[in-house]
């Protein structure tokens, strides 16, 4: 019970309430203890707008959620996660994650979680159930000079001149902070499992743990990236999951790992061989099917498209393969019960509430409409001859407004809101330098 966790943590006399916009940014407000239950029995409200601000937290021109419609309020409810702590801030705080909800009681179609919601809602209609983890990657970064640098260690107070993949030494020169990282992931029921050294300057990547609720997967990824950067911050630099800081090195990425059970907990994505079964082929079938008009969301910001260039990493195909990383979808080798779906194309920026909802929408149809896939590709793929998903911001933009597949996935008051910040965001960016695109994106994403 919630009332229990706020008994048990005396000591906390705030509390955030919080919901994620359409950019994955927490929106919410600050509220004393002494008040908390009245939040947990009424909810709170703000303007149905807030969800749908940009990435610099201003309103969107034209938007129907504001002049039109009087600027109405949405009624915001805890969310099943309850209270946690908040281990980056110096003052015992709690955060109590919220979603939207109409005055009727009604789910808002604009809310990103809510958008989730109906997905799992569709598999569980017939019967099955996602288990999803992903992979996070970030960047440790000093930015207190005019450029961007690792930070040195707090160890040796030297920095690290290259990148060192799968580097212990790498890890341990900020074992401080990865220990705190690891003991607040505890405190916040976080399931993060092994820390890497990656292929970047800097750059590190955390797996969380298979969760058999995609809502709950999606909530540990927005919240492991509020307390990466929180935690960070208090340790003396940044911590960054934009998608590309540093042009000469490959960028961040959030892979998507699922599987999906029946009723009776067997992985239908199993037939008892290396192969898998025609389940897996159908939801490999979707996912590339709308991969092209889900671009969007595997890449929302202007900064995204830096990161999708051939032999850095990033997938720009629109193929699928058995173990080969270079491939959008991969299907990783081992144990036949544990068949699953590498999606391998967003970036470490996405709202992981979207990016899921357009994985697992589009896994759904292709079993539904028992899709196939054309046959895994071997060797490179960016020396290969496939279909490329947008390689612009603008296209990107474009094809996901007019799509009749994100239709199907997504209701129309959301991708209308999502089309229209991102317009904006688009006209806005125009105007800036690099440099002035990373300095909005490296902490907001």
């Amino acid at each position: 019970m919630m009332k229990d966790w706020l008994r048990k943590h005396p000591q906390v006399r705030t509390i955030r309430v919080a919901a994620a916009d359409l950019n994955g940014q927490a929106r919410g407000k600050r509220v004393p203890a002494r008040f908390a239950d009245k939040v947990e029995s009424d909810g709170t409200r703000f303007p149905m707008s807030v969800l749908n601000l940009d990435i610099w937290g201003e309103d969107v021109e034209d938007s129907p959620l504001l002049f039109e419609s009087g600027d109405a309020d949405g009624i915001l409810k805890p969310t099943e996660r309850g209270y946690m702590p908040m281990p980056w801030l110096e003052a015992p705080t709690a955060l109590l994650p919220i979603w939207m909800f109409r005055e009727n009681g009604q789910p808002y179609d604009g809310d990103p979680r809510h958008a989730l919601r109906a997905v799992v809602e569709r598999y569980k209609a017939r019967g099955l159930t996602p288990v999803c983890a992903m992979e996070l990657e970030f960047f440790l970064i000093d930015d207190s000079g005019k450029t961007l640098q690792v930070p040195p260690s707090p160890r040796s107070g030297k920095r690290r001149k290259a990148a060192e993949i799968l580097s212990i030494r790498a890890l341990d020169a900020f074992d401080s902070f990865f220990t705190d990282l690891y003991d607040a992931c505890e405190e916040m029921d976080i399931p993060a499992d092994t820390a890497i050294s990656e292929s970047g300057l800097g750059q590190f990547e955390i797996n969380l743990m298979h969760c058999d609720d995609a809502l709950r997967a999606a909530d540990d990824a927005w919240l492991f990236k509020m307390l990466v950067k929180g935690l960070a911050r208090r340790h003396g630099f940044a911590a960054s999951f934009m998608a590309k800081p540093y042009p000469e090195y490959s960028g961040n990425g959030l892979h998507t790992h699922f599987s999906i059970i029946d009723k009776d907990g067997r992985n239908v994505f199993s037939n008892g061989g290396p192969e898998g079964s025609e389940l897996l082929m159908n939801a490999i079938a979707g996912c590339l099917w709308a991969m092209p008009d889900s671009a969007l969301l595997f890449a929302p910001h202007a900064n995204s498209y830096d990161r999708l260039i051939p032999e850095a990493h990033a997938p720009n195909a629109v193929c699928w393969a058995y173990e080969n990383r270079t491939s959008a979808i991969r299907v990783p080798s081992g144990s036949p019960s544990a068949r699953r779906i590498e999606h391998r194309t967003a970036g470490g920026d996405v709202n992981p509430y979207l990016m899921l909802a357009g994985i697992l929408g589009a896994a759904l149809i292709g079993i539904e409409e028992k899709m196939t896939p054309p046959p895994p590709i071997t060797g490179n793929a960016y020396a290969l001859d496939l279909p490329l998903i947008p390689d612009t911001w603008e296209e990107a933009i474009a094809v996901f407004e007019k799509s009749e597949k994100i239709a199907r996935i997504f209701p129309r008051e959301l991708i209308t809101n999502l089309v229209m910040t991102k317009r904006q965001e688009l006209h806005y960016m125009a105007e800036l330098t690099p440099a002035e695109q990373t300095e909005i994106y490296l902490d907001t994403v």
